[in-house]
């Protein structure tokens, strides 16, 4: 009597493997808009924008939000520092922690490089079909969900 042996399950192939299909895809989009982030790694800015929005922070809620250790938001906390993007501030409550904010200069880097990318991902769709942008929208909602971004209200 021969047993069927169990398998392990391949990955999918061709119009079946959505998550490497999306995997390249995002990754080959955000090489086309990465050279629009105002000189910044796009780490850098997407903490500058974290602060930004949400500041004054701990380097831990930064860390929380970016979904990074710790010593990596220190570094890019002390990166944006020397550049004069963001500043600490002693937290009242525990001599040992420090609030991170953003300064107007990297308020200023941060909505010209938001303008810089929107004008690479509009020449992006331009690229495409008006049926093709209108799937992109449409896509728009689970894509915000993946990335855990609050879709804005209507």
């Amino acid at each position: 009597m021969q047993v069927e042996r169990e398998r392990p399950e391949r990955p999918a192939t061709g119009d079946d493997d959505v998550p490497g299909r999306l995997a390249l895809a995002v990754g080959r989009l955000n090489r086309r808009i990465r050279s629009a982030t105002g000189g910044l790694s796009h780490g850098q800015l997407s903490a500058l924008s974290t602060i930004v929005r949400n500041g004054p922070l701990r380097p831990s809620e930064i860390a929380a939000i970016e979904v990074v250790a710790a010593p990596t938001i220190t570094r890019v906390v002390s990166d944006l520092e020397a550049r004069g993007l963001v500043e600490r501030t002693p937290d009242p409550d525990d001599g040992r922690s420090f609030f991170v904010s953003g300064t107007q200069a990297g308020v200023d880097l941060l909505l010209a490089a938001r303008s810089d990318r929107a004008r690479a991902v509009a020449a992006i769709l331009a690229e495409l079909t008006p049926e093709e942008v209108d799937a992109l929208r449409r896509a728009l909602p689970a894509l915000e969900q993946a990335a855990h971004i609050a879709r804005p209200a209507p």
